[in-house]
């Protein structure tokens, strides 16, 4: 039986495991910009504010599964606009504007929508 074969049966639970971690890391980005925590290395402005909701709220729907592919629809649009409004003017390169991250999240989230939420998920309950 090949690698691919044994391994498939996994890939729902695979995929909530990604789901989840992206989730949590996208909560800290959150609570970093609305409770100043972990302390935020920059002034937060009206901008990151409102990012900060989005990414707190938006991170505890698409770690409980719900709602996952419209949320995570949002929350990539919002990771691209990061990109271009915070990281794109500092230089070009990702690996030297620090965007890495947001076009990571924003990619990671493209791939919820399409793919759903994955096992362990509500979005599962309510079908």
């Amino acid at each position: 039986m090949s690698l691919s074969k044994r391994l498939s049966p996994y890939q729902p639970s695979a995929l909530a495991i990604l789901r989840s971690m992206t989730a949590l890391l996208f909560i800290e980005h959150g609570t970093q910009k609305l409770f100043g925590f972990p302390p935020a290395p920059y002034a937060i402005t009206t901008l990151f504010f409102i990012a900060g909701i989005l990414e707190l709220a938006g991170g505890i729907l698409v770690l409980l599964g719900l709602f996952t592919r419209p949320v995570a629809f949002l929350l990539s649009g919002e990771m691209a606009i990061a990109y271009f409004i915070v990281h794109m003017p500092i230089d070009f390169f990702p690996a030297n504007n620090q965007g890495d991250g947001a076009i990571l999240f924003c990619f990671v989230f493209l791939f919820l929508v399409f793919s759903g939420p994955g096992n362990w998920a509500l979005d599962n309950r309510r079908r």
